[in-house]
């Protein structure tokens, strides 16, 4: 199977040439899609200095969010198997054969890497609880028993997630595609994954608003046809 690798980039000249690094380091047959955001820290010019045809740099012309980023790769993949991953180092490619691997028995449609389900480093416990709330509002709204809907690692067959129609531009996407692969009633499985959070001056970009617009996604997504 070929396994398509998703990336949204902005502004993460520190970690980006590492990331990639590993990404291409895993054994799997593999394409990376990486959609840079408009970013203006010097990411934009170490993108285009790569030269490997298993990778696909695609540029914004203006800032457009996460989820616009996320959506323009999906148009572009050709794998069996998506995978979304972030550019910062907090989710480790090594661990895609157990991110994919129940999706490739063909046990499962979509799965998702929880963070509090395995090792994880220390973090922002306003984080926790934020998360904690967002997790509750959508195993009630959608009937679900996630620990993690907010997790940077997903994976899903391809057909299915080219077939949502997301509209989110923004970190609104998480919840946005929780809601409506529930409302598609697919066979979707947490897996343990290791987390290596940063903090805000290590370049962590998500905000208690981001809180905010997932919770409206869950209910926008909730109630509408």
């Amino acid at each position: 199977m070929l396994i398509s690798i998703v990336m949204p980039v902005f502004n993460e000249i520190n970690t980006i040439k590492e990331i990639i690094n590993k990404v291409m380091a895993v054994n799997l047959a593999k394409e990376l899609i990486i959609v840079d955001d408009k970013s203006s820290d010097g990411t934009r010019e170490f993108l285009e200095s790569i030269d490997n045809k298993q990778i696909k740099v695609i540029y914004h012309d203006r800032n457009l969010g996460k989820g616009a980023a996320i959506r323009t790769g999906l148009q572009k993949i050709n794998g069996d198997i998506t995978v979304i991953q972030d550019a910062d180092l907090e989710y480790d490619p090594a661990e895609y054969p157990h991110l994919i691997e129940l999706i490739f028995k063909g046990k499962a449609d979509v799965v998702y890497g929880s963070r509090f389900l395995f090792r994880t480093r220390i973090f922002y416990f306003h984080h926790l609880l934020g998360n904690k709330l967002i997790n509750l509002v959508a195993n009630i709204l959608y009937n679900s028993t996630f620990t993690d809907l907010e997790t940077c690692y997903k994976a899903f067959r391809t057909e299915i997630v080219k077939d949502l129609k997301l509209k989110s531009n923004s970190f609104g996407f998480e919840a946005e595609v929780t809601a409506k692969i529930m409302k598609k009633k697919l066979r979707v499985y947490e897996v343990p994954i290791t987390y290596y959070g940063r903090t805000y001056a290590e370049g962590k970009k998500i905000t208690w608003r981001d809180g905010i617009i997932a919770l409206y996604w869950l209910l926008r997504c909730r109630f509408e046809s």
